[in-house]
């Protein structure tokens, strides 16, 4: 089938590419010309594991093309998918200012009757904003031509995005006319072929289900860390309770590991726009405040067991800090909402220095922050270790899993690691000679007097 893509980020440029893979024929729009070019010369804008030689491929085999001309993907395509982003809004709400540029640009220009996919996530009643925009561009051309807009929302993870494209758990189809379900099926086959996987719902229905995901997602891990600080205050290691929850099969394992607090550009951003459209609609969203009001303050809380352990922020001035990991996932370069950035900055509000390591978020940082002296990016995990006084793991790439603690008790001058993911044994650390403060592990628990 002939597709359309408008938008090669995180989304469009892995939707886009997977469909090629699979026989499709696609043309990827975006309104950057730079990126475009890139683009056509091989160059990937994301890190994202299995993605570069797929759109190298596919590319090469003229399957998967880029342009910057919304015309030439219109008058292409059969299926057109909307995959721009949707950043939150001054108010939280999810600005759909490129969404609907992009409607405005089909009712410009489509020629033959198509089905438009809102594959962004968007708020409930956004699929009737983009009917009414292509509608009013065909009005404004005297035109008159069919066309079906579905709601079909991505469920990609960073890290893992191409394996949840090619493998994925469901495919949910939001449609009002069954022609253009129709057509997803046909278009989505490739990827369903063992057994069914699409989900299909009414349009609203389906416009809730991402947003519905990603807080349920987000509330587990919030839930986590909640119970992880009540930990440290009882003396309970959570790594203990964890096991005796995920054992149960209403709960399971998936998410329900505490850390540093949840980023990234989905959790934040659309438990965010989620809570505004319950109160847009009348309904307190209390619990959606609360998963929120939890990951904020969780973000700080590394912060706070260095200034315990060091006895007040102002013993960290002079101090020289290593940091391990910057995205705010592993297999990823993405750094929005990370929680490095904000210990990054509660160290150097302390008089703090940082060198940091992350094996791809070296470049994305130095574009965030820029050239500091108190921050230096380092080549590897070992050169960030170089002068340090203390150890703070923020990312759980596999790399960091089993560090040599001896080395690490030579490197450190204070002796003393702070792990915001939970990847090491408290017991097996200590026994190195090194202090340990996990998340609701080691010396972060209080001994109840």
């Amino acid at each position: 089938m002939r597709v359309c893509i408008f938008g090669t980020g995180y989304v469009g440029l892995v939707s886009g590419t997977c469909l090629a893979e699979v026989g499709h024929d696609v043309v990827c729009v975006d309104v950057d010309a730079a990126k475009v070019q890139g683009l056509e010369r091989g160059v990937i804008p994301i890190y994202e594991p299995g993605l570069t030689p797929m759109v190298k491929a596919n590319h090469a085999a003229g399957r998967l093309r880029f342009t910057t001309d919304a015309s030439v993907g219109v008058a292409h395509s059969d299926v057109i998918f909307i995959a721009v982003g949707t950043p939150p809004d001054e108010d939280g709400s999810a600005d759909l200012q490129y969404v609907l540029a992009v409607a405005s640009s089909i009712g410009q220009h489509l020629r033959r009757p198509a089905v438009v996919v809102d594959k962004s996530t968007v708020p409930v009643g956004t699929a009737d904003k983009v009917r009414a925009t292509i509608a009013a561009g065909l009005a404004a051309r005297g035109e008159v031509i069919a066309f079906d807009v579905v709601s079909n929302p991505e469920f990609l993870k960073e890290g893992a995005a191409v394996e949840d494209c090619m493998r994925p758990d469901r495919i949910v189809i939001g449609a009002d006319n069954p022609a253009a379900v129709a057509t997803l099926k046909r278009l989505y086959a490739p990827f369903n072929r063992n057994h069914d996987r699409i989900v299909a719902m009414d349009v609203r229905s389906a416009e809730l289900t991402k947003y519905a995901a990603n807080a349920m997602l987000a509330t587990k891990i919030s839930f986590m860390n909640e119970i992880a600080n009540i930990a440290e205050q009882v003396g309970a290691d959570i790594e203990h309770v964890r096991k005796g929850i995920g054992s149960d099969p209403r709960i399971g394992w998936h998410f329900i590991y505490p850390g540093a607090g949840y980023g990234g550009s989905c959790f934040p951003k659309d438990v965010q726009a989620l809570a505004r459209i319950a109160a847009q609609h009348g309904v307190e969203p209390r619990l959606l405040g609360a998963v929120e009001a939890v990951n904020d303050a969780q973000k700080g809380h590394l912060f706070e067991l260095m200034v315990r352990h060091y006895g007040g922020a102002a013993a960290l001035r002079g101090k020289t800090v290593a940091l391990w990991g910057l995205a705010f996932k592993p297999n990823t370069d993405d750094m929005r909402e990370a929680s490095s950035r904000r210990l990054l900055q509660q160290l150097w509000d302390a008089g703090a220095n940082v060198r940091a390591y992350d094996p791809e978020a070296i470049d994305e940082t130095r574009r965030i922050f820029g050239e500091r002296d108190d921050l230096v990016l380092c080549a590897s995990s070992g050169d960030a270790l170089q002068g340090a006084d203390a150890l703070v793991v923020v990312t759980e790439w596999k790399q960091f899993r089993s560090p040599d603690f001896a080395m690490l008790k030579g490197a450190l001058a204070d002796r003393v690691v702070f792990d915001g993911r939970n990847l090491y044994e408290p017991a097996e650390i200590e026994a190195a000679g090194l202090a340990y403060y996990g998340i609701g592990r080691g010396r972060s628990l209080r001994t109840p007097g």
